[in-house]
């Protein structure tokens, strides 16, 4: 699963200049804007707090590409807020500027119908710790995230950061940008295929009974996300 945390830098003294209702008002629209775009992207808005946003990418619904999938949020985040500051500046007089981490990794998570959603793991701490450690404007990315998206972006790779609460020195790359039309590890078109052999002959004698009878055949492909399933069908 891939974990994105944004918030607003600076948030305190923006608010020392605002009086309580237009802060909110600010933040609402802040709020607002970065929802529509995480979930244009297929993310879930785990959670709103203070002035953060936490975002989730493959959960409930799980993807092949979720981490190119956050990263093209994350890019469309930043992009929203700099049309966003054009209606903040002429009606308050302020600009927000964000920061924002993009982490993938193992995570555990509640189950919703019991009103247990939370996620936990290292990758959420990493990703809020990515967040905290970014300039403002800045996008950082994790290395499980990057590894995954390589092929699809445009990055400045950082020093080994050290972040709090986190033992060794972690790699992290500055999104510069995500190619137009990018496709995840799991989009390429036409990747290799390996050792697939008696899942092939399987499908190929179904579809050859189908054809014979003029009939239907029904197959269930089972198997943890990335290891092929789409590429087989």
């Amino acid at each position: 699963m891939t974990v994105v945390f944004c918030d607003v830098a600076d948030s305190t003294p923006l608010a020392e200049r605002l009086d309580a209702e237009s802060m909110r008002e600010v933040m609402t629209r802040f709020f607002r804007e970065m929802r529509a775009v995480l979930e244009r992207h297929g993310g879930t808005v785990e959670k709103f707090i203070g002035d953060a946003v936490m975002a989730v990418f493959g959960v409930p619904l799980l993807h092949e590409d979720d981490a190119l999938r956050a990263v093209r949020a994350a890019a469309g985040m930043r992009e929203a807020v700099s049309e966003l500051n054009v209606e903040l500046g002429s009606r308050w007089g302020v600009e927000l500027r964000t920061r924002i981490g993009v982490n993938t990794g193992e995570v555990v998570v509640g189950d919703p119908a019991a009103g247990q959603a939370l996620v936990v793991g290292d990758a959420v701490i990493v990703a809020a710790r990515l967040e905290q450690s970014a300039t403002p404007g800045e996008v950082l990315l994790g290395a499980e995230t990057y590894a995954l998206v390589r092929d699809s972006v445009d990055v400045e790779a950082t020093a080994g950061l050290e972040l709090k609460g986190v033992r060794l020195p972690v790699s992290a790359y500055r999104l510069v940008a995500v190619e137009a039309g990018a496709v995840s590890v799991g989009g390429r078109p036409d990747p290799p295929l390996v050792g697939r052999g008696e899942e092939l002959a399987t499908i190929r004698s179904a579809f050859e009974r189908a054809v014979d009878a003029r009939g239907c055949e029904l197959l269930t492909i089972l198997g943890s996300a990335g290891v092929g399933k789409s590429r087989l069908a």
